[in-house]
C-alpha cells in the first residue's frame, strides 16, 4: 500500500452528521469512524455573487465546491462542479488539484445514479439508490457490491446518532486502498450534498 494513502481513507465505516447552519447557503458535514471518533469535515465553499444568484436562479444549474479535511485541517479531496444546465459531470480532484476522477450523474425519478470513473473516464464504479428511502449500493462495473449508503445505524452508533440528518457509508474491507478508493469514497460520503445541489 502507498504510504502517502490519507489515513482518513483506511477506515471502511464512515458517518456522516450535518451540522445545523441557520443561513442554510454552506453545509458542513462532521465525519465519524466506527469508533464515534471525529476524523474530518465536509464543508461547502461558496462565494458571496454565488449566493446572491442562488437566490435568484437555484442551486441546481449553480456551480458548488465541498472539500473533505481531516481532522488537522488537511484539505484530502475537493468534489467540484461548474456551471451546468443539466447533468453535467462532476470533478474529483486531490488536495493539490490535481484530477482523480469524474461523477456523471444519470437521473431516474426518485432513483438517482451515479458512473464513477477515472481520471481517464473508465468506469470505476455506480452508486445506484432509493433517494426517497436513503438506500444506495456501491457497485464495481460488474455488478459486484463495493458497499452501502443508508440511515440505518448499526450498533453502538445508534445511540450517538438518532436524528434523520446523518447517514452511514460501509464500504467492503477487501476493497483495496488506491486512488479508486479516494473517489469511491469521496463520492459516497458527499452524496447527500450533491444531490441537495441537483434539485
Amino acid at each position: 500500500m502507498d504510504n502517502n494513502f490519507p489515513q482518513f481513507f483506511e477506515t471502511n465505516e464512515y458517518f456522516i452528521d450535518q451540522k445545523v447552519n441557520f443561513f442554510k447557503f454552506e453545509a458542513e458535514y462532521k465525519v465519524f469512524n466506527q469508533e464515534g471518533n471525529q476524523i474530518g469535515l465536509i464543508r461547502q465553499r461558496i462565494s458571496t455573487g454565488h449566493k446572491l444568484l442562488r437566490l435568484i436562479l437555484g442551486k441546481a444549474m449553480m456551480p458548488f465546491l465541498l472539500e473533505i479535511v481531516d481532522v488537522n485541517g488537511n484539505t484530502l479531496a475537493v468534489i467540484k462542479r461548474g456551471w451546468t444546465f443539466f447533468m453535467s459531470e462532476i470533478a474529483v480532484l486531490d488536495g493539490h488539484n490535481q484530477l482523480l476522477g469524474l461523477i456523471k450523474q444519470k437521473w431516474a425519478f426518485l432513483k438517482p445514479t451515479f458512473h464513477i470513473m477515472d481520471a481517464k473516464r473508465s468506469k470505476i464504479a455506480q452508486i445506484k439508490g432509493d433517494w426517497k428511502g436513503w438506500n444506495f449500493v456501491i457497485s464495481a462495473p460488474d455488478e459486484s457490491p463495493i458497499g452501502t449508503i443508508n440511515k440505518k445505524w448499526a450498533g453502538a452508533m445508534k445511540e450517538v446518532f438518532t436524528t434523520a440528518d446523518k447517514y452511514n457509508v460501509s464500504i467492503k474491507e477487501e476493497y483495496q486502498e488506491n486512488t479508486d478508493k479516494i473517489v469511491v469514497v469521496s463520492t459516497a460520503i458527499t452524496i447527500d450534498m450533491v444531490l441537495k445541489e441537483s434539485k
